[in-house]
């Protein structure tokens, strides 16, 4: 396989405080990994930096084969990297069809001229958009909410309907903030399922951040481990999961 995105020598600081330090990763197409760590570990701060929220202060991002630092989000977006967000970022009082149709404006088949016209293409561009809508709202089993609004979906439905609308962007590479952040552990056993089929079916690469254990190790062909900003693990689940350094960043030193 070949790399999709290589990142090198990443730092990013905050008033003097480095959040990201010298950090180093690399993602093959189709694979999934994790990045794991304690809270505070720096690990949204690499998702932000990923796509364009922050610039790093040193160090590249590469995403096939084109350094993207610098890029705007939209930008980054548009290249194929899309993103879920720790805190859910819905538009609430919008419908759960138009949550996803929306996220559609960088492939519009039609131009801005035959958007203000109301033109035969604008209305069968629109057609398009929807039943695209349509095929992602089922594939999360949220075809039969499509007509309420955002903000009435239970907590669960509302993290599915994050990922439908970022994957509808047709993304190459999607990464997800905590997406079992508040489901209880059926709902959590439901997204591991489903993380696994939407890599399988659209041939994804995938990077996701999660404090759950048994969906991070349930999924995750490789982890990064990272404390205070710099990765002190790297390998697979079972490697990972008798780390020494891994299980001191967690729990702390032994007392002798």
């Amino acid at each position: 396989m070949s790399l999709i995105m290589e990142i090198n020598n990443l730092d990013k600081s905050f008033g003097g405080l480095s959040a990201v330090l010298n950090f180093n990763f690399c993602l093959e197409q189709n694979e999934l990994i994790g990045l794991i760590g304690p809270n505070g570990a720096g690990k949204t701060t690499v998702f932000n930096l990923i796509t364009g929220v922050y610039k790093p202060d040193q160090g590249s991002i590469v995403f096939n084969g084109q350094n993207i630092v610098g890029l705007a989000p939209h930008t980054i977006c548009a290249r194929g990297i899309a993103r879920t967000f720790q805190n859910i970022r819905l538009f609430n009082d919008l419908s759960v069809l138009d949550n996803v149709k929306i996220a559609s404006h960088k492939n519009v088949p039609y131009g801005f001229l035959s958007a203000i016209l109301r033109t035969p293409g604008f209305f069968k561009g629109e057609d398009i958009i929807e039943k695209d809508a349509l095929k992602y709202l089922k594939i999360f089993k949220l075809d039969d909410k499509k007509d309420e609004l955002a903000k009435n979906l239970p907590y669960g439905e509302q993290r599915r309907l994050e990922i439908a609308r970022a994957m509808a962007t047709k993304p190459t590479m999607l990464i997800l903030d905590e997406p079992a952040a508040g489901m209880n552990p059926q709902e959590t056993k439901e997204l591991m399922k489903l993380i696994a089929q939407i890599r399988r079916d659209f041939k994804l690469s995938i990077l996701l951040i999660e404090h759950d254990m048994s969906l991070v190790m349930g999924v995750c062909e490789r982890i990064y481990v990272l404390d205070y900003g710099q990765i002190i693990a790297e390998g697979r689940p079972e490697e990972i999961r008798s780390n020494k350094q891994v299980i001191e960043a967690y729990l702390g030193e032994e007392l002798e």
